[in-house]
């Protein structure tokens, strides 16, 4: 990465022998997409902020295999999860930080059962814990009586009961944060779950992103606040579809964060 972010791999502490307390498992998403390296950045920014004793695993890290296992491959899942299992538990990691809720789901729910047992958190509930700990101190900054709406990505809250975090975390921003008609336990896919992200919609009346990014609209919002990188990549399109991008932004709420922490 530019822009002199630090991020130690776990190769190269483990050869300084060391031992860091948290993996960060960057993703696909946040490894690969242009709009989602923003967030992977964001988030390192205020790990180092924190002064989180944190690495990643750069190319010995490969996709948690959720995109197989919800298109129906079951094998090729299998053989994803075995080979990253392999390497995690050689550097013995115990906790595991994820800005992805696919890869969150899949490594605190798949792999267990194939030999994979750690902590996981989305890092929204690692950021909301930095927050209580003191060790991000946040000011309202830009965002201060902002409108802001959050969705609830499907992994992260109706799979995993988690959706405190993120409001909690967005809260601190001093915004004024409003729900979506549809929101928490009643939360609406963004269409991308499931490995829809990765092939056309099936014919319909109209797709699942474009209704989703009209219930937000509806909150009248200055931002959409997403915490999954699936998710702000349809909401970005359904906000460009209804011709919206030069007033609302779409954005992580670590790049929210990222933008009002105190040094």
């Amino acid at each position: 990465m530019s822009e002199n972010i630090k991020v130690p791999t776990m190769a190269e502490l483990m050869a300084a022998g060391k031992q860091p307390e948290v993996l960060f498992w960057v993703g696909c998403a946040g490894s690969f997409d242009d709009r989602a390296k923003k967030i992977t950045k964001a988030f390192v920014k205020l790990l180092n902020k924190a002064k989180v004793d944190f690495a990643v695993l750069g190319t010995e890290e490969s996709c948690t295999g959720d995109p197989a296992k919800r298109s129906g491959n079951e094998f090729l899942f299998q053989m994803q999860a075995v080979t990253n299992i392999e390497v995690i538990n050689a550097y013995e990691i115990k906790k595991i930080v994820t800005t992805c809720p696919h890869c969150f789901n899949t490594l605190k729910n798949e792999y267990p059962e194939l030999g994979g047992s750690y902590q996981v958190l989305h890092h929204t509930q690692f950021l909301q814990t930095l927050i209580k700990e003191g060790k991000l101190s946040v000011e309202g900054g830009s965002y201060k009586g902002k409108k802001i709406t959050f969705h609830d990505p499907c992994y992260l809250g109706r799979a995993n009961d988690v959706y405190e975090a993120p409001r909690a975390v967005l809260k601190k921003l001093e915004a004024e944060l409003v729900e979506m008609r549809s929101c928490k336990q009643r939360g609406l896919c963004c269409g991308a779950g499931g490995a829809q992200m990765f092939k056309e919609p099936e014919e319909g009346n109209k797709d699942v992103n474009i209704e989703r990014t009209e219930q937000a609209l509806e909150t009248q919002p200055d931002i959409i606040a997403a915490g999954c990188p699936f998710c702000n990549t349809m909401l970005t399109d359904g906000v460009k579809v209804k011709e919206k991008e030069d007033r609302i932004q779409v954005l992580d709420v670590a790049e929210l964060l990222n933008d009002v922490v105190d040094l």
